[in-house]
């Protein structure tokens, strides 16, 4: 996003006169306070936090993220908190984490540091953690899917201090070698393991049968754990009752607003997103609508909106249990001017739970539900009835019936 020369030194991060909801600037000040006394040495608490690069796979960076500070530092890594937060402070947060890494061949991860950075990642609180670099860190770690990450420098020696802690289930799982990584990770789900954690402990490795266990870059393990956790609750989602009568959700997010419309009948599902001009995935001058759908028995390729589509299904399979119903959902997305950051699907996932958490608005039809999401968006009714695929079936099939005079 280009920014007029002195428009910051008037706001000062206080107006947000460049039309962000957050000041990137106080982010990287923030982070860059606790990275600047850096040399070649990192000593502090790691959240713990372990990142797996796709760059060049099979062979891969494997960096442990260890911030300048001592402490409790668990909310460093724990995108399940991060939603009552701002961006600037998670921002600041993620950017303080240096990744001291390594390269590793992902299909045979073996050796001492892949041991330690697996234990590592396997722990439930914070491991102090003293790291040799080859150089001063430099950089930040920006992706679409994984949160951000400081700077980063190539690791010469990792030191552990005292034994990371492993709760039960974990341990079970990482101990059975004969467990699929699908079960295994929702075996860790059930248990009440957060998401996070799980695609943290899939990406070093520690699940799945035996010899085929190997390193999953970050950014594919969190998607895979999202997918793969809604497809088994979405297995008992289709066992449910049907939804009595629409629903619609509202949720105002920073420089984003959520919506929801859930709707009698079987299980189906779309995820619709609204870029607005000067945005992260929009630098036009125009608007930008795209969707993604899925019907009762789910799909078979992969969703054209990549992670978001299955970080927000998973939310909305936990809404449905929650209710004890199935129902036709749209999720809807409005992403305004300033949002301009990339910090992970983690973001949407947490919003929609704390959508599909709120009171719904009860409708008295499925025209109702859209009027009612239409006024707390900038795109009209019918601008998402044109763009939602599961609008304009539920509209269609109202037409019909009411011409033949069914139901």
């Amino acid at each position: 996003m280009d920014v007029k020369p002195g428009l910051c030194l008037r706001c000062r991060g206080s107006s947000m006169l460049c039309g962000r909801s957050y000041c990137p600037l106080i982010a990287r000040a923030s982070a860059q306070r606790l990275l600047s006394p850096l040399g070649r040495l990192v000593e502090g608490s790691s959240p713990p936090s372990v990142f797996v690069g796709r760059h060049g796979y099979p062979r891969v960076r494997l960096a442990a993220l260890v911030p300048p500070v001592r402490g409790d530092t668990r909310i460093y890594d724990h995108p399940e908190a991060w939603a009552g937060l701002g961006i600037s402070e998670v921002l600041a947060m993620r950017l303080s984490l240096v990744r001291a890494y390594a390269l590793v061949d992902a299909r045979r991860p073996r050796g001492r540091l892949v041991e330690e950075l697996r234990e590592l990642a396997l722990s439930s609180s914070p491991v102090d953690v003293e790291a040799r670099l080859a150089r001063r860190p430099r950089g930040v770690g920006l992706d679409g899917r994984a949160p951000p990450m400081g700077p980063s420098s190539p690791l010469l020696g990792l030191g552990v201090s005292g034994s990371p802690r492993v709760e039960k289930p974990v341990e079970r799982v990482y101990g059975d070698v004969d467990l699929g990584a699908g079960d295994a990770v929702y075996e860790l789900y059930r248990a009440g393991v957060p998401v996070s954690r799980i695609s943290r402990i899939l990406s070093v490795g520690a699940l799945g049968r035996g010899r085929s266990r190997r390193l999953v870059p970050t950014r594919w393990a969190i998607t895979a754990v999202d997918d793969a956790v809604s497809r088994r609750l979405l297995g008992r989602v289709r066992d449910l009752p049907e939804l009595g009568e629409p629903l619609a959700y509202i949720h105002r997010a920073p420089g984003n607003v959520f919506a929801a419309i859930l709707l009698p009948g079987r299980w189906s599902y779309e995820w619709v997103e609204a870029w607005f001009p000067h945005t992260l995935w929009n630098p036009s001058d125009e608007l930008e609508v795209e969707g993604d759908w899925e019907g009762y028995r789910g799909r078979s390729s992969y969703a054209s909106l990549g992670g978001c589509y299955y970080a927000a299904r998973l939310a909305a399979a936990e809404a449905l249990l929650r209710m004890g119903r199935q129902a036709r959902v749209v999720l809807l997305r409005e992403v305004y001017e300033g949002f301009y950051d990339p910090i992970g699907v983690w973001f949407v996932r947490e919003h929609v739970r704390l959508l599909l958490r709120g009171s719904p608005y009860r409708a008295v039809d499925a025209g109702d539900a859209l009027r009612y999401v239409a006024s707390h968006t900038r795109l009209s009714a019918g601008d998402w009835l044109r763009a939602s695929r599961l609008l304009r079936d539920e509209f269609l099939q109202a037409r019909i019936t009411g011409w033949i005079g069914v139901g």
